[in-house]
């Protein structure tokens, strides 16, 4: 069959998925009117949202790092993805624009119970804990294993401004793997000398959701891509034809009813084994964000049926048994005044969407914000202004709001983030705190075993290809989305024979000055 005549499937409608469609099209040769992309939710995008809510409030689940300095398969797709803001320049081009007039240099990383701005220059290691440190850094992947952070590390490695600047910029917590550190370790070695300024961090001119899905969306949508929203794909029909596993049919659930999609062997499916937000929930300013769990998600159920018996077809369980160890949540307040963002750009001596995270190192929650620059989304008014915060620890009690963080609702989270910063309450006089609960977002830094997470294309696979936060891709890091286009990227040039190089991933490890300036920053 030739390429131009199949069809192909994606299933979920992510970031991913969407990236995948982009490959077929633009290096396959295949129409925009053969590929179809199935998604639950009335959106596209996955955990690159963005939203106004009825009230006239903005929530966003949660943005990801971005930078210039790597992430090759990312801008490699986005600078042929015409920008909707910018007339005549690419995605890439409008990002890299921006970034030069927005230039990040953070002057208050961290803050201490006392309302002081913590003197980030110095790393805070001592010689016991450079020691540790590099022998987790020279580790094996394979002498690692299945370990934790904490099995490498002492006590006291985790009090240092390091630990809190590096844990609260990714997402880790201690409990994770120990693999995935290392591996961001070595991936982002260039950011470990400026991790106190966070330089090397890059914003979109817009929240994620308005900047790089709506214009991959548009341009889709010009090559005719079928989308079919609020369709929940149900199950996955599977024969072995010729010892390879191949897709025969798809199962989808909308509101007509059930329908079966019948799928040609030379046709192709695109799966999305897993969701970083699967299951996630927002509250409001009364009440807090319904407690979701496994069973509200489809997508864990699907990967399970279809990995049983199935080695290289990966193992969801690391990834999807313990919510308390995987979940975090973050919130988005809506200001109808500048006063919030007049007092922190003073007290942390950033302008808005020139700062970056500022963490409250000692709080019980680990709370950190961010104060984007403004407008964050498209449409915004001027008088509107947007702040974005998460907590890593939100089963502690707060240490001025007798809850936990899950028990809390928007008010609440406000109060518990005005005394961090010894503000008067009444400046969140009519602003409005969504929280939201993602009990699997940061699943993917679960340990893990080298087989738990399949190939884009596993071995024993005819045209079915996994693409997600929840595959394998050797030195590459979870939880961006570079690995989220890579694996796109690496599924449809296998699964259709493109016989073109994928680019290869940036060694700033393997620089001598970058080496040279990682070792002197231990020691300051």
């Amino acid at each position: 069959m030739s390429s131009k005549n199949l069809k192909a499937y994606c299933l979920g409608g992510g970031l991913g998925s969407l990236s995948a469609a982009a490959f077929m099209i633009r290096d396959g040769g295949i129409l925009g009117s053969q590929i179809t992309i199935f998604e639950k939710l009335p959106t596209l995008g996955g955990c690159l949202d963005g939203a106004r809510l009825d009230d006239g409030s903005y929530s966003l689940r949660g943005g990801r790092m971005l930078t210039t300095d790597a992430y090759e398969c990312f801008w490699g797709l986005f600078k042929d993805i015409p920008s909707i803001n910018n007339k005549g320049m690419s995605v890439k081009d409008e990002t890299i624009a921006f970034n030069k007039k927005h230039i990040a240099h953070s002057q208050a990383r961290l803050i201490d119970k006392n309302r002081h701005i913590v003197d980030t220059s110095t790393m805070g290691f001592d010689m016991y804990d450079r020691i540790e440190f590099l022998k987790l850094l020279e580790a094996s992947e394979e002498k690692l294993g299945t370990s934790k952070i904490t099995d490498w590390l002492s006590t006291d490695f985790f009090k240092t401004n390091f630990w809190y600047m590096w844990q609260t910029t990714f997402a880790f917590e201690p409990w994770h793997s120990a693999v995935e550190f290392k591996r961001y370790l070595h991936r982002f070695m260039n950011e470990f000398p400026r991790i106190n300024t966070l330089g090397g961090v890059k914003r979109t001119i817009y929240n994620q959701y308005d900047s790089l899905v709506l214009p991959l969306i548009a341009w889709l949508k010009d090559k005719g891509v079928n989308f079919e929203l609020a369709t929940t794909v149900d199950d996955l029909d599977v024969k072995d034809i010729n010892g390879k596993v191949t897709v025969t049919s798809i199962t989808v659930i909308n509101q007509e009813g059930t329908k079966q999609v019948d799928v040609h062997p030379d046709d192709i499916v695109i799966f999305q084994n897993g969701s970083m937000v699967d299951a996630s929930s927002i509250g409001s300013m009364e009440h807090p964000p319904i407690k979701k769990t496994k069973a509200d998600s489809k997508g864990w159920k699907i990967w399970e049926k279809l990995a049983k018996g199935r080695p290289d077809f990966g193992n969801p369980a690391p990834f999807n048994s313990s919510i308390p160890e995987s979940f975090w949540e973050s919130f988005t307040i809506t200001f109808k005044t500048p006063d919030f963002f007049n007092k922190l750009e003073k007290l942390s001596g950033n302008k808005a969407g020139t700062g970056g995270l500022v963490t409250f190192k000692d709080s019980n929650w680990l709370m950190s914000i961010v104060l984007y620059n403004q407008p964050h989304f498209i449409g915004q008014s001027d008088d509107v202004y947007i702040l974005w915060g998460y907590a890593l620890y939100g089963n502690r009690v707060g240490d001025f709001v007798p809850k936990t963080m899950v028990e809390c609702n928007g008010k609440e989270i406000m109060t518990e983030l005005a005394a961090h910063l010894n503000f008067d309450e009444a400046i969140f006089d009519q602003a409005i705190c969504v929280p939201c609960r993602m009990p699997y977002i940061t699943s993917m830094f679960m340990p893990r075993a080298y087989s738990d997470r399949p190939k884009p294309v596993p071995e024993s696979s005819k045209n079915l290809a996994f693409v997600s936060q929840f595959v394998e891709q050797p030195d590459d890091v979870v939880f961006t989305v570079e690995y989220s286009v890579r694996a796109a990227q690496t599924a449809v040039y296998q699964l259709l024979n493109i016989d073109k190089d994928i680019p290869k991933i940036t060694k700033h490890d393997k620089s001598f000055k970058v080496l040279l300036d990682s070792v002197f920053k231990s020691f300051e």
